[in-house]
């Protein structure tokens, strides 16, 4: 059990996200090592549009516009931190609370992962394996580690 919640500001980001999606959030909270908040649940196609054309996003087939992600940030001391290495310790505990709730999650970091609650190494892992196949290819490995999305 962690000493982390979510701030009123991230639950009302939470507005119009799955509710399972939702409830792996607010289970994730409770057991992981760094405290972390919602950034982005459910998005507007304008807001998709920007994002693609900042090159924040690289498809307008984001499943933001239908509440099946959040996108989620690391604090440290209070402080917002986007070191990847703190996403992976928030992906283990999204990964167990997928198990718990029994909802398919897919992590930004581990494209090749349809339900991250199946996988059965650690969460770094998973991003090692994703950017190992992605150079096997010879391809750029997309790293979205505050990313998570419901596999429907």
């Amino acid at each position: 059990m962690s000493e982390f919640k979510l701030s009123r500001r991230s639950l009302d980001r939470l507005e119009g996200v799955d509710e399972e999606l939702v409830a792996v959030v607010k289970y994730a909270i409770t057991c992981t090592k760094i405290d972390f908040g919602v950034v982005q649940g459910l998005r507007t196609v304008e807001q998709q549009k920007e994002l693609v054309a900042k090159g924040a996003s690289q498809t307008m087939k984001s499943k933001h516009l239908d509440g099946l992600a959040v996108d989620l940030m690391c604090f440290i001391n209070g402080r917002a931190s986007w070191e990847l290495n703190l996403y992976d310790e928030v992906a283990d505990a999204m990964k167990e609370g997928a198990n718990v709730v029994g909802c398919r999650i897919r992590w930004g970091a581990a494209w090749q992962i349809d339900n991250i609650g199946d996988w059965e190494g650690t969460a770094e892992q998973a991003m090692n394996a994703y950017v190992d196949l992605r150079r096997s290819q010879g391809r750029r490995p997309f790293i979205d580690g505050p990313h998570f999305e419901k596999m429907v």
